[in-house]
């Protein structure tokens, strides 16, 4: 369907395009002049870059690259790269999720880039790409990215950090979606307790081969640490590498033991560090395989630290979940034998496990998944919330920070702009309204007064609300063109406040599925993939509004014709926009302005 949608614009849109291609090919030329006048090869003052050849010292049992060595090495780099925008001191705060997508061999290169993706007042995204190279044949693959979260330290003073800048579309994409990302790590440790609570875990310890089951007492690893100065940077606090390093060690004996093999290391949960650990600590680790998969297990590890022997009282430093697999000699992964747990925390630890692989593939699948290749309309559940409602407002601050757009037409101080892209095409209206941004933001958020300035949607019902930020909506739409039935959507609306000066207030909407709202003969479902309005205060009583629209196959000709002068109906629906905000920006609804 979507290829066919790229065709159709191919075919359809060329005449109605070209002399805007040519204005687009124009405007590229003056922006590259720009900044082959501003100095060629753009870097980004926070990057490091660090290269390592992989040596014997560096690597496991198989001779590839040991992922504890490796994740030293990332820590040090994005280190490097906080305190070069900070001029101080910082420490790991956190670590997000890594997939590794292959392995490393002796001889062969590691190459690092980090970069600052986002500053906050004292802690930091910091952006990491890994990629191994062959010297010999010049191939070069990419074995992970990571995002960090690093604060900046400072003994006698208050830290502040500068705001940073950013110049390209990538920067621009990364420095606006790091606000969301904040948002979910803030909020992790509630929504992994929430999705457990909700989510439906099959026990199946019941019907379970007992005589291929290894119990999970089996696999536990206890190990100790003392923290020298080696281990630690030159304010005495223990790298957050060397902590990762240590896990990986004993997780990868606790999977060793259940397997009686070498396993290889595929993904680790986000690190989340509690507190500092420094030099003369000494560092319990502990490990258990908590639960397996047929072709994987999840093995939990623990950090505690203590300063003395006599002490009772432990530090909880760090925990994470580590997913291993079993490889065959043609790097195929083989079947590993069930688990048994321990009755009580055991079975709890198992049952948790099984929600987490739930979740994991279902914020992998969302969060991780390309544009293109999303359903445009997702299934909506309390496992997979959380990181719907994320990828509903990333999706639409990616579309913003698109340096494509390009200006179509301007009538009545109303701009039409357009992108193409290759299989979507999308648009987005802008005007100035002299209403303030956080009573635009509140009025258009209650989608249910939508009707009163759109004649696009008949009604609207509110399904759902998800929470303070989150919504589910019924929409009905009449029909469009020479359709006989009326259109109804399922939306998801997700909304934010700025997260900092500068910053819009985003309503998005993206289509959902649910099943109390399956599709129905008596209308003919729409959807859409990502479209929603933006907010920038220009002034007192001043604020620039934005919708965007990324058009979906069902309104591509009203689109294309609105787009090609044809009609006036955006012009029209827009003005009517404006008009509601003016007429009710002293009249908010009482529920909103909690907000």
């Amino acid at each position: 369907m979507i290829q066919n949608v790229g065709n159709h614009l191919r075919r359809g849109l060329s005449s109605v395009f070209s002399s805007r291609s040519a204005r687009k090919s124009a405007s590229r030329t003056e922006k590259d002049g720009g900044a082959m006048a501003a100095g060629e090869g753009y870097r980004n003052p926070t990057e490091v870059q660090m290269s390592q050849l992989v040596l014997p010292c560096h690597t496991n049992q198989r001779g590839e690259l040991s992922v504890g060595q490796l994740l030293k090495w990332i820590d040090t780099a994005a280190c490097l790269s906080a305190e070069r925008h900070a001029g101080c001191p910082c420490v790991t705060a956190s670590m997000d999720d890594i997939y590794f997508e292959h392995t490393i061999s002796v001889g062969q290169v590691v190459n690092i880039k980090a970069k600052v993706n986002r500053a906050f007042n004292s802690s930091m995204e910091v952006g990491i790409q890994v990629a191994s190279e062959d010297l010999c044949s010049e191939k070069q693959w990419s074995v992970c990215k990571a995002l960090a979260t690093f604060v900046a330290h400072r003994e006698l003073s208050r830290v502040k950090l500068k705001p940073i800048a950013p110049r390209t579309e990538e920067e621009k994409t990364e420095h606006s979606v790091a606000a969301e990302r904040r948002r979910l790590r803030l909020v992790y440790a509630d929504t992994i307790k929430d999705l457990l609570a909700n989510c439906v875990i099959q026990d199946d310890l019941e019907s379970r081969d007992c005589s291929h089951t290894v119990p999970a007492e089996k696999t536990r690893v206890e190990s100790v640490e003392l923290v020298l100065p080696p281990h630690a940077n030159h304010q005495g606090n223990t790298f957050g590498g060397q902590i990762m390093a240590w896990m990986e060690n004993v997780a990868t004996i606790a999977a060793s033991r259940l397997c009686r093999a070498h396993p290889t290391l595929k993904a680790i949960e986000m690190f989340h560090f509690r507190g500092p650990s420094q030099v003369g600590d000494r560092l319990v680790l502990k490990a258990i395989v908590n639960n397996t998969f047929k072709h994987s297990m999840e093995v939990g590890v623990c950090v505690e630290a203590y300063r003395q022997e006599a002490e009772t009282h432990r530090r909880h430093i760090n925990s994470a979940f580590m997913t291993f697999v079993v490889l065959d000699a043609d790097d195929q992964p083989q079947t590993l034998p069930w688990i048994r747990p321990q009755p009580g925390d055991g079975e709890r630890r198992y049952r948790e496990a099984s929600a987490r692989k739930k979740i994991r593939l279902d914020r992998q699948y969302i969060v991780s998944c390309k544009q293109a290749e999303m359903p445009l309309s997702v299934p909506w559940d309390p496992s997979n919330q959380v990181y719907l409602s994320y990828n509903n407002v990333s999706s639409l601050k990616m579309l913003v920070a698109k340096d494509d757009w390009v200006l179509s037409s301007e009538t009545n101080q109303i701009r039409l702009y357009t992108l193409e892209e290759d299989k979507f095409l999308a648009f987005h209206l802008e005007m100035l309204v002299h209403v303030d941004a956080t009573q635009a933001f509140l009025l258009l958020s209650d989608l249910c007064r939508r009707p009163e300035w759109d004649k696009h949607c008949r009604s609207v019902e509110l399904v759902q609300q998800v929470d303070e930020d989150d919504a589910i909506y019924h929409i009905i739409s009449p029909a469009l063109g020479g359709d006989t039935k009326p259109q109804d959507f399922v939306v998801l609306a997700s909304r934010r406040k700025p997260c900092d000066n500068g910053d819009p207030y985003v309503i998005a909407l993206r289509s959902v599925t649910l099943p109390t709202h399956r599709e129905t003969p008596e209308y003919r479902r729409g959807e859409t993939i990502c479209s929603g309005f933006c907010f920038w205060r220009e002034g007192d009583q001043l604020t620039k509004v934005s919708y965007y629209n990324q058009a979906t196959p069902g309104f591509l000709n009203y689109v294309t014709t609105n787009v090609a002068g044809l009609s006036s109906e955006f012009y029209t629906t827009f003005k009517a926009c404006e008009q509601f905000l003016l007429d009710n920006r002293n009249d908010l609804a009482p529920s909103l302005q909690t907000l």
